[in-house]
């Protein structure tokens, strides 16, 4: 294996993982300007795919996207250190501010601070969103996948697992 490109993996996941609050999510657009258009690693098909398999699989859905981006550009070992990588900020972070954010959580100032970080994290991922979109809305078929996904997540209270099973067997039946 290229140490090289595992070096490579483990650094970009780190970073990724160091500046993103908010969850996978939040993740979406420093994910799509560094694998997709940085890195060329992926393509934002890709990217989308992952995004739907890593939210019906266990677990956190921006480790699972590391996963499967690291086993992709470098094997079950890339797969591991991406993962390793994007772990790594949080884990040192939470841990040394576990203690200081309770004292403080309170406190006026980083109530407004969070709720500013918040609604930054809606902008950034409404922006990835919008990239993403472009790509997979293809023809009038995604297009009908689409709004009746959007119309079932607004108006029906079921698991996101349920939408991606369906559009998946939507777009077999509809492209065969």
């Amino acid at each position: 294996m290229n140490a090289k490109l595992l070096l490579e993996l483990f650094v970009t996941f780190v970073k990724m993982g160091a500046v993103t609050f908010g969850g996978g999510y939040a993740m979406l657009p420093i994910l799509q300007r560094e694998i997709v258009e940085n890195k060329k690693w992926g393509t934002d098909e890709e990217l989308a795919d992952y995004y739907a398999i890593g939210q019906c699989t266990p677990g956190v859905i921006a480790v699972n996207v590391a996963t499967f981006i690291g086993r992709k550009t470098g094997g079950v070992l890339g797969g591991i250190v991406a993962t390793l990588g994007v772990v790594f900020p949080s884990v040192i972070i939470i841990t040394l501010l576990a203690g200081v954010i309770q004292a403080y959580s309170s406190l006026e100032w980083v109530k407004h601070a969070f709720a500013g970080i918040r609604v930054c994290v809606c902008v950034l991922i409404f922006n990835a969103v919008i990239k993403l979109f472009s790509k997979a809305i293809i023809d009038r078929w995604t297009l009908g996948i689409y709004l009746l996904v959007l119309a079932g997540s607004v108006f029906l209270n079921l698991s996101p697992v349920v939408f991606v099973v369906l559009a998946g067997i939507a777009g077999v039946l509809l492209k065969s």
